[in-house]
């Protein structure tokens, strides 16, 4: 036996049908709370779901630490 209860009246908000637009370009259609929704990112340019992932330079960011701060107690040959 299913029992359906209806929803209470003059309580929800409306559920709208509205579009997505992400900054590349792509548009989804969905139903929402808000209308025409803008976004940065979405499926079709995120990099993890492209392939396209752009690795960033971390080899010199030691090296630069070291030139910003100077070398560590060890590098002075100082110890605890």
């Amino acid at each position: 036996m299913v029992l359906f209860i209806n929803m209470k009246a003059d309580i929800h908000p409306n559920y709208l049908e509205t579009t997505i637009v992400c900054a590349c370009g792509a548009t989804y259609r969905t139903r929402s709370t808000r209308r025409d929704i803008k976004i940065g990112i979405c499926a079709a340019c995120h990099p993890f779901f492209t392939g396209e992932q752009k690795f960033v330079d971390t080899a010199g960011r030691v090296e630069k630490f070291a030139r910003r701060y100077g070398k560590t107690m060890i590098g002075k040959g100082k110890t605890k």
